[in-house]
């Protein structure tokens, strides 16, 4: 009985947002209600300036997703040594890094397309696409025990960040849960 509270607040939540967004969506509506004065004219580039602040806030959320979820599955296990063949836990560490690895990769293509979305981070994370498909594979490397896949990772997500601060965001690494991890 304890587990279901959190997974009721959760659904609440989720209900309540998906609410307030829907609402807020049909509230921004006027299309009933068009007036022929210069005053109502500039709504077009609000929206699109709206959209491009959502684009950065996505890049942002899936970036630091996928910086988390790398140091703290990745990184952080290969600088203690966890992937070396007879390790303590070693099994588990490399079913964690796997599901890590996926989800970054998963996440560093969301704030790719996210980025598309604003004119200065598309210019800048541009160049990065390379990199974020070259982690496809990396998933495999790290059940092989290969080291340099830990380092991969860490090296493109200090790309990203990077050039998402040259783009005026900032991205913080922002740990995942297990089920996001599990959930995609």
């Amino acid at each position: 009985m304890v587990a279901t509270a959190p997974l009721r607040r959760t659904a609440v939540a989720v209900v309540l947002s998906g609410a307030l967004l829907a609402g807020s969506t049909a509230c921004g509506s006027d299309s009933g209600h068009r007036t022929t004065s210069s005053a109502s004219a500039p709504a077009a580039p609000t929206a699109s300036a709206d959209k491009q602040k959502l684009a950065k806030t996505r890049f942002v959320a899936n970036a630091g997703l996928a910086a988390g979820a790398t140091y703290q599955w990745i990184v952080k296990p290969y600088k203690k040594g966890k992937f070396k063949k007879g390790a303590n836990g070693r099994t588990f560490t490399l079913i964690k890094a796997g599901l890590a690895g996926t989800f970054a990769y998963n996440r560093l293509k969301a704030a790719l397309k996210n980025a598309k979305g604003d004119p200065l981070l598309s210019r800048a994370v541009a160049p990065l696409t390379a990199g974020v498909a070259s982690l496809k594979s990396l998933p495999g490397k790290l059940r092989k025990g290969d080291g340099g896949a830990a380092g991969s990772f860490d090296s493109v997500l200090g790309s990203v960040k990077d050039a998402g601060k040259s783009a005026g965001v900032d991205v913080k690494n922002k740990v995942p849960s297990a089920g996001q991890l599990s959930g995609g």
